[in-house]
């Protein structure tokens, strides 16, 4: 019996499969980080009004981030299912799942009633659909990265693999942007069914991705594991015993950018409204331009890791973040929205995208195949549920500092200092025979005890 055999690696079949796959990592990606993005903006702008209308002001938003926070708290439970899924049947199938259940979840969440319609079950049912969609973006990053690493050339990792992370921005942009267009809205009507929009409009692009993701092969490294039965019978157990240490690091190394994306893209949108009584939308000009800039940047700092190694880009990211804090307050605080928005981009897509655009490539080169879908998404989806905390911590924070905006670009710095350190510690695979980043060194391999 004849196979029909793949095409050559480097081969122009090879360059546009890899192309291919990359795209629709970014577009699923986008979609998922879109649904998930809008509980995040409508959580600041919104949710305390219609879903927790008996607390003060303060407590009814601390009670919109908390459950803003929900998801993240479910993305390390999505990251270990899905992982296993993904290390045992596939990355293509259980990417499909993913986007499917984030999708719905979204959906219906724009169909949900408020706390004036059917009282204390409005929240109840909204932190159980924020549930549903941290499992489901626990699942997806991990995915969407491997799809376009594992079929790339290793020379190009950071490249591919940042189209991904890509999908974050695309996704943020539309879903502040989605936002903008409804507050142009009376407020009552943004009150009443305008907020709705963003969330009911994610059906659409679902069944776009979904199209485009059906049409994409399986990864090749995932294959060969399958062919040789390489594959891991309880991946997460394997992981724990051998690469628990790169595990912790993962997740260390994502509070570096993670505290500093979700404090200035979510918590200091309430902060801006309710400290200066600037109108909601005007910061969120800054949010959709860092988002905007986002898509050069991203793959920029990509092509950056690949040519001068993923540590040399992280680590000046990590440092840029940690020292940009000090400017990042005096420009939040001077209440002039030009300083404002250059706060947002130059934060997000210089020191952020420094950090989290190499990380695709690096978690991938992190952990061997067999369980690679587990130990990039546990790693990065445990990172991510303690950012996840971030809007609720800093509107503590704040209001135990009597309204002063500084101890939000010291946590930054604080997070950034512990991802300088993790990155400083990472080190890659042993089986991956040629990793991109040269200036990582290897785990030494233990001797032969034959």
């Amino acid at each position: 019996m004849q196979t029909q055999s793949s095409p050559v690696h480097g081969s122009p079949a090879q360059a546009e499969s890899t192309r291919r796959v990359a795209l629709a990592s970014m577009v699923g990606t986008s979609i998922e980080w879109y649904d998930f993005f809008i509980f995040g903006t409508a959580s600041a702008l919104v949710f305390g009004q219609l879903f927790f209308p008996n607390f003060s002001e303060l407590a009814g938003t601390l009670a919109a981030f908390a459950s803003f926070a929900v998801g993240f708290v479910a993305r390390p439970v999505g990251g270990l299912l899905f992982g296993h899924i993904g290390d045992r049947v596939g990355r293509k199938t259980t990417l499909i799942v993913t986007l499917t259940m984030m999708g719905l979840a979204t959906f219906v969440m724009g169909l949900l009633p408020t706390f004036a319609t059917i009282g204390i079950w409005a929240p109840i049912l909204m932190v159980v659909l924020r549930f549903v969609q941290g499992m489901a973006v626990g699942g997806e990053w991990g995915g969407a990265v491997l799809m376009a690493v594992e079929h790339s050339d290793k020379k190009r990792r950071g490249f591919f693999g940042s189209f991904a992370q890509v999908g974050s921005a695309v996704g943020g942009l539309l879903s502040t942007g989605m936002f903008l267009l409804m507050q142009q809205l009376p407020e009552e009507d943004f009150l009443a069914w305008g907020w709705r929009v963003p969330f009911l409009v994610s059906i659409v692009l679902v069944g776009i991705g979904l199209f485009i993701r059906l049409r994409i092969t399986e990864s090749p490294e995932f294959t060969k594991v399958q062919q040789t039965r390489g594959v891991a019978k309880v991946p997460v157990v394997e992981l724990l015993r051998g690469d628990a240490r790169n595990v912790l690091l993962a997740a260390g190394l994502y509070l570096s950018h993670g505290v500093l994306f979700y404090a200035m893209t979510v918590y200091t949108i309430s902060y801006t409204t309710r400290a200066y009584g600037l109108e909601q939308n005007l910061y969120l000009v800054g949010v959709t331009a860092a988002g905007a800039v986002q898509i050069l940047t991203i793959p920029l700092m990509g092509i950056l890791s690949d040519r001068l190694g993923r540590r040399p880009v992280i680590i000046f990211g990590t440092v840029f973040i940690a020292l940009f804090a000090i400017p990042l307050n005096f420009m939040i605080t001077a209440q002039v929205p030009v300083l404002a928005w250059l706060a947002v981009v130059i934060s997000i897509c210089i020191g952020h995208n420094a950090v989290y655009s190499p990380t695709a490539a690096l978690y991938s080169e992190m952990f061997p195949a067999r369980v690679r879908y587990s130990g990039a998404s546990i790693g990065y989806q445990f990172g991510g549920a303690i950012a996840g905390f971030v809007p609720l911590v800093a509107a503590s924070l704040v209001g135990a500092a009597g309204g002063a905006y500084w101890p939000i670009p010291a946590m930054i710095a604080l997070a950034a200092l512990i991802g300088l350190g993790c990155i400083l510690l990472v080190r890659p695979a042993v089986e991956d025979e040629d990793p991109a980043p040269a200036d990582l060194p290897r785990e030494p391999v233990p001797p032969d005890p034959a």
